[in-house]
């Protein structure tokens, strides 16, 4: 399976904060800079995504529903049930990370990448994705208030009028400027990929400092970890299985239920940790550890799944590919459709 290498600079970042954390002035330089990065990195997501695309992509509103709708609506549904695991499995401060990890948006390349390997509607997961983290930078700190109220260290509703002058301005900003910046931005996507990846290790090292300086990260043991560690892959394989039978069941065809699949069963790492350090603030190192886990299962076990998708018989008819019926009929070497 899989281990993403993003995933390893984290941990490295991670370790990191624990051996040399930011503190006093250092800290509040980082901090500084994180704001900054966080709100450049929005700027940046505004102006990638097209508003033409996004117009295209409202005549499947069926399927955009419904990724939203597990989003936004079966995802927190069973973070709350998940109150009942405390304190048995989970402490209080680890299931305030959990319950926000149910409550940020899906993630858009993972879910784009996964769905082309499967043989997906890869169009409908590009606006599924895109839609979903529109409307979490004004959702999910509504859901979160509504939800997790003041006990995540700090919250209010200042938390908000920050997430605003954060997310959503520089995102509206980005979208107004794109018919000026939308070529330059195609052109160095690689290099403006770096800067994603580096604001939210950025994110993280000042998230996980704090952390460090306050001592927060005695509260969690091994064995919290392991009860962590399986209540999400519990959650991730019923929103694995609800989101395939489900929108079955409601009549989407084979590349539509892929889509559904891999767009509302994941959580966005790159959406949902500029949030928390906004609306946890010091507790934020916390709240992002089941967001981290989570983002790693849902790859490994999304790019199974995908590779198997690959291979279903409808997948190859859907290709053009069936298999040959006898050994006689098949093409010359070097001549087959799949040859490249």
């Amino acid at each position: 399976m899989p281990i993403d290498p993003y995933v390893l600079l984290l941990l490295g970042t991670v370790c990191l904060a624990a051996l040399l954390p930011a503190r006093d002035t250092a800290a509040d330089v980082a901090s500084g800079a994180s704001t900054a990065a966080i709100a450049f990195l929005f700027f940046l997501y505004g102006a990638r995504l097209s508003t033409r695309e996004a117009v295209d992509g409202l005549r499947h509103w069926r399927l955009h529903v419904t990724v939203l709708v597990c989003t936004f609506v079966v995802f927190p549904v069973l973070g709350v049930a998940a109150r009942g695991l405390v304190p048995v499995l989970l402490t209080h401060p680890l299931y305030q990370g959990f319950l926000f990890l149910t409550l940020v948006p899906s993630t858009i390349q993972s879910s784009i990448a996964f769905t082309s390997i499967a043989r997906g509607n890869v169009p409908a997961a590009i606006c599924a994705g895109s839609f979903s983290s529109l409307v979490g930078i004004v959702l999910t700190p509504l859901l979160a208030a509504a939800l997790l109220g003041n006990s995540g260290g700090g919250f209010s509703a200042d938390s908000i009028v920050k997430i605003v002058l954060q997310l959503l301005v520089p995102f509206v900003a980005g979208q107004l400027l794109r018919r000026w910046i939308g070529a330059f931005i195609t052109r160095h996507k690689r290099i403006l990929g770096l800067v994603d990846r580096g604001s939210i290790l950025l994110v993280v090292y000042t998230a996980f400092s704090e952390g460090m300086v306050r001592g927060i990260w005695h509260q969690v043991s091994v064995v919290r970890l392991a009860g962590l560690l399986a209540v999400e892959a519990v959650l991730l394989a019923v929103m694995l299985l609800l989101t395939w039978y489900g929108a079955k069941a409601l009549g989407f065809g084979r590349g539509d239920r892929i889509a559904i699949q891999f767009a509302g069963s994941k959580k966005s790492l790159a959406s949902g940790l500029p949030m928390a350090s906004v609306l946890f603030g010091a507790h934020a190192s916390l709240a992002v550890l089941p967001l981290m886990l989570f983002h790693q299962m849902q790859l490994m076990v999304c790019a199974i799944i995908a590779k198997r998708r690959a291979h279903d018989p409808e997948a190859q008819e859907a290709a053009g590919t069936p298999a040959a019926p006898a050994a006689e009929s098949r093409p010359a070497v070097g001549t087959g459709p799949l040859r490249r």
